[in-house]
């Protein structure tokens, strides 16, 4: 069996996360869960990022310790993305004893081998990026990547020899072309960061105490990107000088996947600390797009913050994974509204998705008492629905393997209303008033078995809808291709989604 190893980033804990923040996990879940469908053995890992000066400003602003502090929020994440059905296998903590152990080792490793040294910082440094910028790389003389002032700040501190990777790493992304995804992504690294030259890595701070210390000069804390990268491998039982039989198994990670404001931090500092440890890199870094609310970045400082607790209340969790999902392209920023959503869930879920389950299983419970096999009573118009079900599996594997969730979800979709076409063109009631029953249930057979073959493929996306389908359905079978000896006795329908009254 083939293995799959997937990771979101680890998210921050300074806040509650929103909608925004929340796609990630919902993204990677999707493909976690079709990954497990196709038979892969699937490890999907996530979890908190949990040190650094913003943190202890919080809890001291807040009056607990920060250890309280992220031990709260990290709860508070963890809830979202279980209220949001991700099938995680290890949420991961960057203040757990074995990881903080790991990374003193790691620190240790990269120190002794000459790629670390310690030198003196000077430089432009914005608290919410926990990031230091030269002066060139300044917008307006504010942090580029969030626009907030930054500050001169001059400290001992330990560097990471970066530079001394640039060839090895520019070698690397020109001989591995999927690495860096999507390529609009990779031009820029290359071209903005990399070949202009990288400079050495600040990996160690003394003006706060609240890291992983440095145990050789208990003075310093490992710098965040360090402590937080190599989540990815300690978590699963690397150590310098062993590795344990999962390590063996699952890395190389498959696919990291994370936002694209953080895609220089996997794709430069990731695999250069895992050339220095000698460690294969990662096969794909996926930076994905953001998630606007109406058409703007979301901040609670404007005050256009969705949270998804919220908006499962509303529309329930299938609703909002399912808007999330499709509605993101794989390269652009998506939007969100209550009237986009609802206006997805009246026009998809409920008319195209829940009203053909609904009408088809009405149908079979009244003019065959739910009872309905294949009676082969064939004509031309059948052929193009069963030939675009048998083409479900290929279609949406090509999307997922090329990470275009949405058009995946799409190709389930053409089927669903290929589905509803197909009703008004073979018109069952008129049917059931003939003589013509044997072509009456073999309509409704064709009708049943594209449902079914649909529902196996919205699992990753909408698993609870997926398992209702299939429990009215009544049948065991999750092959991915239309079955023409499947026997049907179908369950009593139940609306999937109800329609939602414009407010």
């Amino acid at each position: 069996m083939d293995k799959f190893y997937i990771s979101t980033a680890i998210a921050y804990t300074s806040a509650k996360p929103h909608i925004g923040n929340t796609y990630e996990i919902v993204l990677a879940d999707s493909i976690a869960r079709f990954k497990r469908l196709k038979g892969y053995d699937v490890y999907f890992q996530t979890g908190t990022d949990e040190h650094g000066e913003k943190i202890q400003i919080k809890a001291n602003e807040k009056g607990c310790t920060p250890q309280e502090y992220v031990d709260d929020i990290a709860s508070q994440i963890k809830n979202i993305w279980d209220i949001m059905n991700t099938s995680y296998d290890r949420f991961v903590r960057t203040t757990d004893e074995k990881h903080m152990e790991v990374v003193q080792r790691i620190f240790k490793k990269m120190y002794d081998k000459g790629d670390i040294y310690l030198g003196k910082y000077e430089g432009n440094y914005c608290t919410p990026c926990e990031s230091f910028f030269t002066d060139a790389q300044l917008v307006d003389g504010k942090c580029p990547d969030c626009g907030r002032p930054v500050e001169k700040k001059s400290e001992e501190a330990y560097f990471f020899r970066l530079s001394k990777y640039q060839d090895k790493l520019v070698e690397f992304i020109e001989n591995n072309p999927e690495f860096i995804q999507p390529v609009a992504r990779k031009n820029e690294m290359m071209n903005n960061f990399i070949k202009v030259g990288l400079q050495d890595l600040c990996v160690s701070r003394t003006s706060f105490d609240w890291g992983i210390p440095v145990d050789f000069n208990p003075k310093h804390v490992v710098y965040v990107w360090l402590d937080a990268l190599t989540n990815y491998i300690t978590n699963i039982g690397y150590d310098v000088d062993n590795q344990s039989e999962e390590f063996k198994k699952y890395w190389p990670a498959d696919l990291h996947l994370v936002g694209k404001d953080i895609i220089r931090f996997h794709t430069i500092y990731w695999p250069a600390f895992l050339m220095s440890l000698d460690i294969p890199l990662p096969k794909k870094v996926f930076g994905h797009p953001w998630l606007l609310m109406d058409n703007d970045k979301m901040s609670k400082s404007k005050g256009n913050v969705m949270y998804a607790d919220d908006l499962v209340k509303e529309y329930g969790v299938d609703a909002v994974r399912y808007y999330v999902l499709s509605k993101i392209p794989f390269q652009n920023d998506g939007n969100i509204t209550h009237e986009l959503l609802t206006e997805t869930i009246n026009s998809e879920l409920a008319n195209v998705l829940g009203n053909l389950v609904n009408r088809t299983i009405s149908m079979a419970k009244k003019y065959f008492d739910g009872k309905v096999t294949n009676t082969k009573i064939s004509e031309d118009v059948d052929i193009e629905l069963i030939r675009m079900v048998n083409e479900l599996d290929k279609n949406v594997t090509e999307k997922m393997d090329e990470l275009h969730i949405g058009e995946a979800i799409e190709a389930i979709f053409e089927v669903l209303k290929r589905s509803n076409k197909y009703i008004d063109e073979t018109t069952p009631w008129v049917l059931a008033k003939s003589e013509n029953k044997d072509r009456l249930e073999t309509v409704l057979f064709n009708l049943l078995e594209s449902i079914r073959v649909c529902a196996v493929f919205l699992q990753p996306y909408i698993p609870e809808t997926s398992d209702k389908i299939m429990e009215q359905l009544n049948i065991e079978d999750k092959s991915f291709g239309f079955n023409e000896n499947n026997q049907y006795n179908v369950n009593d329908p139940h609306p999937l989604f109800l329609r939602i009254e414009k407010k």
